[in-house]
C-alpha cells in the first residue's frame, strides 16, 4: 500500500508539473494544486480574511470543501455551478480569473451543501435553553442593537466624587433634577438601540433601568425607559433561531472533524503538512 501511495504521489506531481501546477494534496481522489491554493488565498483576500498562514488555511478550506460535498452527496444534496454563480453574483466579489472562479464555485457549493445538511440533519435535533437565548440576545445587543426605543440621560465632565452622590431616581425627570442639583448639565437622549454607538450599547447592555452607570471617560449614563417598536414583534423568534443556528454550527463543526478523520487525505508537499 505504501508503494502504491508513493507511486500515486509521483504520478500526481508529474501530471502537475506537466500542466504548470503542482498537485500538493489529494482528498478522496480530488487533486488540489498549488495554483488552486493561490486562487483560494486571493479569494480569501477579497473576503477580507488575511493572515500569515493563509496558504495552509486555504488548503484546509479546500479539503473541507470536498469533504462537505462528498458527505452531502450521500443525502442527494448536489449544488450546481449555476447555484454557485448566483450566490457569487450576490456576493459581488469583483473580477475573477478562471481558476479563482472555479475555486470560488467549489467554496460556495460546499457552503450551500453544508447549510442544507445542517437544516435537514442537525437543526431538528437542536434544543436551546433560556440561558442560550439570553446569551444570544446579549451578543446581539452588543454587536448590533435591537429595535427598542431607549430614553436615557447622559452626564458628561463629572468628577468621581460627584458621581458617587447620584442616587436612584424615580423617573427621567427626577434623574435630570438630581444631576442639575449637583451642578451638572444632563442631556436627555431618545434613540433606537441599534442607532447608538457600539461603545454606548455596551455600556447600557446590562445596566438596570433607572440606575446610573459607572464613570467612563468622565461621563455617566442612565436608562430611563425602554419601549418596544413594531419591528420588535418578531425579534424573540429571530433570537431563538439565531441561538439554534449557533448551537447547530457547533455540532456541525464536531461532525466535520470526524469526517476529516475518515477522509483519505494525502499531502505531497511538506510545506502544507497540517
Amino acid at each position: 500500500m505504501k508503494k502504491l501511495f508513493a507511486l500515486f504521489s509521483f504520478l500526481s506531481l508529474s501530471v502537475g508539473f506537466a500542466y504548470g501546477a503542482t498537485v500538493v494534496a489529494n482528498v478522496d481522489g480530488n487533486p488540489i494544486t498549488d495554483t488552486d491554493i493561490t486562487a483560494r488565498v486571493a479569494l480569501m483576500a477579497k473576503q477580507g480574511r488575511t493572515s500569515a498562514t493563509n496558504r495552509r488555511q486555504a488548503l484546509q478550506n479546500i479539503i473541507d470543501d470536498y469533504i462537505k460535498l462528498n458527505y452531502a452527496n450521500n443525502f442527494g444534496v448536489r449544488p450546481t455551478n449555476d447555484d454557485a454563480d448566483k450566490e457569487l453574483k450576490r456576493m459581488n466579489l469583483g473580477d475573477m480569473d478562471e481558476t479563482m472562479r472555479s475555486v470560488a464555485r467549489l467554496a460556495v457549493r460546499s457552503d450551500i451543501a453544508w447549510q442544507v445538511i445542517m437544516a435537514r440533519t442537525i437543526m431538528p435535533t437542536v434544543d436551546v435553553s433560556d440561558s442560550d437565548i439570553a446569551s444570544e440576545k446579549s451578543d446581539l445587543i452588543r454587536e448590533r442593537g435591537l429595535p427598542i426605543e431607549i430614553t436615557m440621560i447622559r452626564l458628561v465632565d463629572i468628577p468621581n466624587e460627584i458621581a458617587k452622590k447620584l442616587g436612584k431616581p424615580k423617573n427621567c425627570d427626577s434623574a435630570m433634577k438630581m444631576a442639575e442639583d449637583l451642578g451638572g448639565y444632563p442631556q436627555k437622549i431618545t434613540a433606537l438601540q441599534y442607532e447608538l454607538s457600539n461603545d454606548m450599547r455596551q455600556r447600557i447592555a446590562d445596566l438596570p433601568i433607572l440606575t446610573w452607570s459607572p464613570v467612563v471617560d468622565n461621563s455617566v449614563v442612565l436608562v430611563c425607559k425602554e419601549s418596544k417598536t413594531k419591528e420588535y414583534k418578531d425579534i424573540d423568534d429571530i433570537i431563538k433561531q439565531n441561538a439554534m443556528f449557533r448551537k447547530a454550527s457547533q455540532v456541525a463543526d464536531q461532525n466535520l472533524k470526524q469526517l476529516r478523520r475518515k477522509a483519505v487525505i494525502i499531502i505531497n508537499d511538506d510545506r502544507y503538512k497540517l
